[in-house]
């Protein structure tokens, strides 16, 4: 499969600390990749950095083939990487169609002036915004909630709208930040099935996640991190049998470690 993301030699420290030693990996276009490892080992700052949302101190991304490296933020969004927080982002006073309305508004061709005149670029713009969003609100399960304000939503409806929101100027990529943390075990499972229809439409995912279980029932390869640098990679399987990926991400026994890994992340959220 072609590399749709391309990390070469990430490198970030902090005070002399390497939160990030030399990390490299690719994400096949069209794959669920994910990406663990136990607190501290550089997780959030490798998709801070590619995002840039934190500058790197050296190293290599590539998006689609272009060199994305050092771009702020908003111009590697622009470019086709699109992410989500572990803090939920939604307009909570507007419609689930309202908020993905305003996601797709962001990037597309239509002017101020074109909406005041209601050109055909205007109405060519809402017609492709409202077509998009409810393809991806059939994709994630909330065709009745679509005219409703998203307040009224659980924490874990709202994790789809913001990947929805996410969706909506059809990125290259999507990097999901912590998408189950603080959600109840039903909701997961909602989520997982919602990411696993994406991605057999074509959406391409890099997700961070603390719950093991979720990454390793989910993604086609994961990349597991230690101390700022790429402790192994490969699938579920081959992951779950590496004595030192296990070891390393509990700081146990391998024999205690896999049965911790393998136990459901439970958290009080409804």
């Amino acid at each position: 499969m072609t590399a749709v993301l391309q990390v070469t030699d990430l490198r970030k420290a902090y005070s002399g600390v390497h939160a990030l030693d030399g990390v490299s990996f690719e994400v096949a276009a069209g794959s669920i990749t994910g990406l663990i490892g136990p607190n501290g080992s550089g997780k959030s700052t490798t998709i801070d950095c590619i995002s840039g949302f934190q500058k790197l101190d050296s190293g290599k991304v590539v998006l689609a083939g272009n060199d994305i490296t050092g771009r702020i933020s908003h111009l590697i969004a622009r470019a086709g990487m699109m992410r989500t927080f572990q803090t939920v982002r939604v307009y909570e006073k507007l419609s689930l169609r309202d908020n993905l309305a305003i996601a797709a508004q962001q990037f597309d061709a239509a002017t101020w002036m074109d909406e005041f005149l209601r050109t055909k670029r205007y109405r060519d713009a809402v017609d492709s915004s409202e077509k998009r969003a409810r393809q991806l609100v059939d994709l994630i399960g909330l065709q009745k909630y679509y005219d409703i304000e998203t307040g009224i939503l659980s924490y874990g409806q709202k994790k789809l709208v913001a990947l929805a929101a996410a969706l909506m100027p059809h990125p290259k990529i999507v990097v999901l930040d912590e998408p189950v943390a603080g959600v109840n075990p039903t909701r997961i499972r909602e989520i997982e099935v919602a990411l696993q229809q994406l991605n057999q439409a074509g959406e391409t995912f890099l997700i961070v996640e603390h719950n093991v279980e979720f990454i390793t029932t989910l993604c086609h390869k994961v990349i597991v991190l230690d101390q700022g640098l790429k402790l192994a990679e490969g699938t579920a399987a081959e992951i779950h049998a590496d004595s030192r990926v296990l070891e390393a991400y509990l700081g146990t026994t391998p024999e205690i470690a896999e049965e911790e890994m393998r136990a459901p992340f439970m958290e009080s959220t409804p």
